[in-house]
């Protein structure tokens, strides 16, 4: 218990949120959420040489918006604003978005967006 314990305040540590799925998989297994929390871990410590959280941040974005998960796309942005990102860096990534996914997609997540980005100031 001591080992899912320490992993998951690291989750949380990184994320700066108790992730869901953590939550969820220890309700099913220990290990299990142990696994899980070990997965925040990885992909979201900063490495040198690696990735910072606001690129690593604005690529979840892009993708959230170009699979068309607009709460994911809106959540994303306090994270990004928390990380510094601008406004220019965030409409780049919707307009990747866009290209990836299409102008459905972008049609259908960019008001939302825009809401949220006037909402924090951007």
């Amino acid at each position: 218990m001591i080992i899912m314990e320490k992993a998951v305040k690291e989750a949380r540590e990184l994320k700066g949120f108790m992730p869901r799925s953590i939550e969820y998989a220890g309700q099913i297994n220990e290990d299990f959420a142990e696994g899980i929390a070990g997965f925040y871990k990885a992909i979201w410590s900063e490495r040198e040489g690696g990735l910072s959280m606001k690129y690593k941040h604005l690529i979840v974005f892009a993708i959230a918006c170009s699979t068309n998960n607009i709460q994911s796309a809106v959540k994303i942005l306090a994270r990004l604003h928390k990380f510094g990102a601008t406004r220019t860096e965030i409409n780049d990534a919707m307009m990747l978005a866009a290209w990836t996914g299409g102008i459905q997609h972008f049609t259908d997540f960019s008001e939302a967006v825009l809401k949220e980005m006037d909402r924090l100031g951007y």
